[in-house]
């Protein structure tokens, strides 16, 4: 009755951040909740194998806690409320929420298209938004309520190749800022995360040479590095860390993506 719940989003990808971060919370005794959407992932260059979801699931299990998962296309009218109600119907009223489902999609000044702006807004900003709304709604909790939201920095620095992609995920950074004072007195934190240029299967070989020399620990950013910090936030212990975009990048010497 007293176990806690984490529901994260997008997590579809065995290289993937969502994987990492059900992992590590999984390894502070939560039950965990999440979402995949494997048509976005099979029209990427990462792609992504039917599977797994399933094994990504089994290595939660392994762990001894809770996990159940779904497929949902969080672009969906009505998505938001139904996917709670999924994780109160299966595991309880979470506790934690890590929105990390994102839509991505290269949009320049040449190629932006009102459709794309569109899927980008409706994952990244409208799915995001309502999850939040919906989950302070729901929170009976004291104490101990966490919204960790994930960004990309875009105020660091511009991604002229990814137009849509910076507005959007952008528009979470404010999101987080402007609602953690008002749900603070709800016993419920909310921050955002940059987990910064990480390797979860979307680098060429060429651009993994150029990028790994930015980091000045001489490595890429791994899942896991991210996935720890999110983690903390998600405790009890980070109580006192509340409306902070916080850059997890090892240092990285940034520079235009679009570059």
């Amino acid at each position: 009755m007293n176990r806690r719940i984490a529901l994260v989003t997008g997590t579809s990808r065995i290289k993937g951040l969502g994987r990492s971060i059900c992992i590590e919370l999984a390894k502070q005794n939560m039950d965990v909740f999440f979402t995949y959407w494997r048509a976005y992932d099979k029209q990427m260059p990462w792609k992504s194998e039917d599977h797994e979801p399933d094994r990504i699931q089994k290595e939660i299990h392994e762990l001894g806690v809770l996990c159940e998962k779904v497929e949902l296309d969080l672009s969906k009218e009505n998505s938001t409320s139904v996917l709670l109600d999924m994780v109160e119907e299966r595991l309880g009223a979470p506790s934690v929420l890590i929105n990390n489902a994102t839509y991505s999609t290269p949009t320049d000044i040449k190629s932006i298209t009102p459709h794309e702006l569109d899927q980008h807004y409706l994952v990244n900003v409208k799915a995001a938004t309502l999850l939040c709304v919906d989950f302070v709604k729901r929170f009976q909790g004291a104490r101990h309520g966490r919204i960790i939201n994930i960004s990309s920095g875009q105020s660091l620095s511009s991604m002229s190749s990814e137009i849509a992609y910076a507005i959007t995920k952008g528009a979470i950074e404010t999101l987080t800022r402007t609602i953690a004072h008002e749900i603070a007195s709800k016993g419920i934190t909310i921050n955002a995360v940059n987990p910064g240029l990480t390797d979860t299967g979307w680098l060429t070989e060429e651009q993994k040479t150029r990028f790994t020399g930015r980091f000045p620990m001489g490595r890429l950013g791994q899942p896991e590095d991210a996935a720890k910090l999110i983690a903390f936030l998600a405790s009890e212990d980070a109580e006192w860390i509340t409306g902070q975009i916080i850059h997890s990048e090892g240092g990285f010497i940034r520079e235009n993506y679009g570059s």
